[in-house]
Parts: C-alpha cells; sequence; structure tokens
C-alpha cells in the first residue's frame, strides 16, 4: 500500500489517454464560429442555424 506522497507522484507520471471535454459554449464563447489552427492549417468550426456543428478546411 503507497502513502499520499508516492500516489500523488505516481499519478503525475500517469498518462490520460481520455478524450478532453469542451463545453460548446466556453468554446465558441457565443460566436457562430471558431477558427482552429492545426499542423499549419485553418479549420472552420461553425454553429449551423439547426444548431448542428460543422467543421470545414
Amino acid at each position: 500500500m503507497e502513502n499520499e506522497a508516492n500516489s500523488g507522484k505516481h499519478a503525475e507520471n500517469e498518462r490520460d489517454d481520455r478524450p478532453k471535454t469542451i463545453d460548446a459554449g466556453d468554446l465558441f464563447g457565443g460566436a457562430n464560429e471558431v477558427h482552429i489552427r492545426h499542423d499549419g492549417q485553418i479549420y472552420r468550426l461553425r454553429i449551423t442555424s439547426r444548431n448542428k456543428l460543422i467543421l470545414q478546411k
């Protein structure tokens, strides 16, 4: 059984492969479109009039 100091240190070294969840309201901040830069390219993520998400290069 590990003590608290060791278990905390162990947890810092573990990799968390779970996807990060971001609330759309936080991401868009009231706008209908955000731009995402990936590998030197710009992608547009927008909310449609039917409240769907569209990602375009």
